[in-house]
């Protein structure tokens, strides 16, 4: 599904020299390296703070912390997506609330988050799925209406552009008042091992989060808030580093791909096959909402599990993202479900896979898969 290796050998130089500073030095936790990252990646996003943490799931959870939400707090997020979500709600004891999804662009149903707020209602969590920007106008808009907060899950979407109503570009992550994303290996900008940074340009927010991350210290032993420790190390944040200037390269290379897969497809009466935006038709020439950190086709009248063994039996990784919705996860499972609000996401689990996307994708790897798949229909 992912090529690493590949990668690698473009940035090993880069990587290499870096490991052997940092060997070096011995600064392995908070130095050089991980504030030189910090600062590259806010100039890249154009956000007043980043703040480095050891991984995507504890990005999440400290920004939620750091916000101040109570318990039993409600937090409205999408049913279909990955648990992290929605783990780190429960964790700290607040209240999930989830919601049907978009058919189209598989994320957050803006009307069905109108439905579900309630006076409990603290914040909102949209995640910008397989790295598609989610409707965030009218997210921030309902959000101001309820006094609600925006918590941006960017975990597969750094990169991505999301256009405003007014023609104006921000980069995901950097709309709602906070926002996570991971480093795990296999993302768009993935790191060698665990590691996931917050973003916010509230400087008090900043602040607060900062302790958090540390075990709750801005001076060593005196311990102002109640905090986690969730550092990102110094090798994590060279490899992070190495790659951050190739990362709209690294995105592009993954529309280009993503391209020639709708093209194999193309016009196919079984497979509807992923787009940018809702009124998008495919995927422009000049798209940068998107940056397929999986490309996910949703098949019709398709046995999408039999498809999975047929590619497996091929040598082909793919994968079913996601198979069983969370409101029907033990975990999460709740009276308070109705399954006819969940119309879309029962259908998604049923009839979606993810093909092989990464940067090394080359058009003889392309043109197997695509023939295999089609083959099999």
């Amino acid at each position: 599904m992912v090529d690493l290796q590949g990668q690698y050998t473009k940035i090993k130089n880069e990587v290499n020299s870096s490991f052997d500073e940092i060997l070096g030095s011995a600064a392995f936790i908070n130095g050089p390296k991980v504030h030189q990252f910090q600062k590259n990646l806010e100039d890249y996003l154009d956000v007043k703070h980043v703040i480095p943490c050891a991984n995507g799931t504890d990005a999440l959870q400290i920004a939620m912390m750091g916000l101040g939400l109570e318990q039993g707090d409600e937090v409205i997020t999408a049913d279909f997506t990955f648990a992290a979500t929605v783990e780190v709600i429960a964790l700290l004891k607040l209240t999930p609330v989830l919601v049907d999804v978009d058919p189209v662009t598989f994320n957050i149903d803006v009307d069905a988050v109108k439905k579900a707020i309630t006076p409990k209602t603290k914040a909102i969590v949209p995640v910008h799925l397989f790295g598609l920007a989610a409707n965030m106008d009218e997210i921030m808009d309902l959000a101001k209406e309820h006094n609600l907060y925006v918590i941006e899950d960017n975990a597969q979407g750094i990169g991505a552009n999301y256009t405003h109503k007014d023609g104006s570009k921000t980069k995901t992550g950097v709309i709602g008042h906070v926002a996570s994303t991971s480093f795990f290996p296999s993302k768009n900008l993935g790191c060698y091992g665990d590691g996931g940074a917050i973003f916010t340009n509230d400087d008090d927010l900043a602040h607060t989060i900062r302790g958090i991350v540390n075990h709750g210290m801005y001076k060593r032993y005196h311990h102002d808030v109640v905090g986690v420790n969730s550092r990102l190390d110094s090798l994590q944040a060279a490899v992070l580093d190495a790659k951050l200037p190739h990362l709209d390269s690294y995105n592009n290379a993954r529309r280009d791909a993503a391209r020639k897969y709708n093209e194999a497809f193309k016009n196919h009466p079984k497979i509807t096959v992923p787009s940018g935006r809702t009124n998008c038709d495919g995927i422009c020439d000049t798209c940068d909402c998107h940056v397929f950190h999986q490309y996910t086709l949703n098949l019709k009248d398709v046995n999408r599990d039999a498809l999975v063994a047929h590619l497996n039996e091929k040598g082909i990784p793919c994968g079913v993202y996601y198979p069983i919705p969370l409101h029907k996860q033990k975990a999460y499972a709740d009276n308070r479900y109705n399954e006819a609000d969940f119309q879309v996401t029962n259908d998604l689990v049923q009839s979606v896979i993810s093909l092989p996307m990464h940067t090394e994708l080359d058009d003889e790897q392309i043109a197997f898969i695509t023939k295999t798949v089609l083959e099999f229909i």
